[in-house]
């Protein structure tokens, strides 16, 4: 079913990315008059919906690691956390070099103007982004160190709602909001002049996801004083299966088997870091996004986000990740937040952010889950360093 849901959702943003572009070509002006007034309106509900996403499932994630604060649960996760914001900084740092070289047109040089709306109807949200991630943050931690059952119990069901509402409402609306979007775009002219840009960030963000992987093996090795080789080249299977699925649980039992296979690996920790690592570890998606979001910048707005504004996405952007891996859609979707409320992009930037990242997306999976294996390297060289939580297992 999650491999299904996914490829689902993969192939609505896709189509209504192709039938918008296509549209845009042809329509006149009446008709993008009423086509700017109905994706102002989507774009309203999504933006309303973002901070209770935020709330909605950070607090929950966070109350659930309070009450299982192991040490090595604490370990893995922090692990993975600086895993995703180690990939988004160095997704940072090489866009700051690689995309001013780039032949990139921006917004300014469209042919044509969009019309204004004929009807506008503006739905604020309750709260801005950054109080709702706060909010989170202080109200999970409490929550976990005072054991509020009744709270925890609430947020529990406030999850299941947020869920639903996610599933039904949010994920649903996304591919006509793409797809309008990129009417505009095509209307306005600027879309053919953007497509090699598009296909060139698809192929340079799957480069720097291989990168962050012999970055992440290395340093696996390091570690533990084991051969990574011994782990990474048991992945291809898992690798493959996440290219196709574009879902991490879809690709768990490959990547478990895989995993299994490494004879430097103990099979505690493949049993504790691999499920944990397809939840909680999307350093390639990370990565994707942090380079996309400098490149819409430019495109759309003229100018790459400064570095210290960057710097705070990075460093959020890796929260997310960790607290809010299970939204429908993907981690760009989780994140829609500090898309807008950090680097300020408006509708049009994250209906381009969405569709993009569409179309790497199973790479990005891939990366996720072949990732994974690094990081139970690296658990077992600190917490299983001579067999203490069993021996390593034998190659078959």
């Amino acid at each position: 079913m999650a491999k299904l849901g996914e490829m689902s959702m993969i192939l609505k943003l896709l189509g209504g990315l192709v039938l918008g572009a296509l549209l845009g070509f042809v329509v006149n002006e009446p008709v993008m008059v009423v086509v700017v007034s109905i994706r102002h309106i989507l774009g309203q509900i999504i933006f309303f919906l973002v901070p209770l996403v935020i709330v909605g499932f950070i607090t929950p994630a966070i109350v659930r690691l309070g009450q299982n604060a192991s040490k090595i649960l604490i370990a893995a996760v922090i692990l993975a956390y600086c895993s995703s914001v180690g990939a988004a900084l160095f997704s940072m740092l090489s866009g700051y070099i690689v995309i001013p070289h780039l032949s990139i047109a921006t917004q300014a040089e469209s042919l044509h103007k969009l019309p204004e709306m004929v009807f506008r109807l503006d739905i604020p949200p309750l709260f801005s982004v950054m109080s709702a991630l706060i909010t989170a943050l202080f109200l999970g931690l409490g929550i976990a160190w005072t054991k509020a059952q009744t709270l925890q119990s609430l947020f529990e069901e406030f999850e299941k709602v947020i869920s639903w509402l996610v599933s039904n409402i949010l994920i649903p609306i996304l591919p006509f909001f793409v797809g309008l979007c990129f009417m505009g775009l095509a209307y306005e002219g600027s879309l053919t002049k953007h497509l090699p840009i598009f296909v060139t960030m698809v192929i340079l963000v799957i480069i720097g996801q291989f990168v962050w992987l012999a970055v992440l093996y290395g340093i696996g090795g390091m570690v533990s004083h084991r051969n990574p080789s011994q782990v990474f080249r048991f992945y291809l299977p898992a690798y493959l299966t996440a290219v196709g699925t574009m879902s991490s649980a879809a690709t768990l039992p490959v990547a478990l088997e895989c995993a299994r296979k490494s004879p430097v690996l103990s099979s505690t920790m493949v049993e504790f870091m691999v499920p944990l690592g397809a939840t909680v570890h999307l350093c390639g998606s990370v990565l994707t996004e942090t380079f996309f979001v400098m490149t819409i910048s430019l495109i759309l707005y003229g100018t790459l986000p400064s570095f210290g504004t960057m710097l705070l996405f990075c460093i959020l952007l890796g929260i997310f990740a960790v607290g809010a891996p299970g939204v429908p859609g993907g981690t760009v979707v989780a994140s829609l937040g500090i898309v807008t409320g950090v680097l300020g992009f408006d509708q049009t930037g994250v209906a381009l952010l969405i569709a993009i990242f569409a179309l790497q997306d199973s790479f990005g999976t891939a990366c996720n889950v072949t990732g994974d294996g690094a990081l139970t390297l690296i658990l077992d060289g600190i917490f299983n360093r001579n067999g203490e939580l069993g021996p390593m297992q034998h190659e078959s």
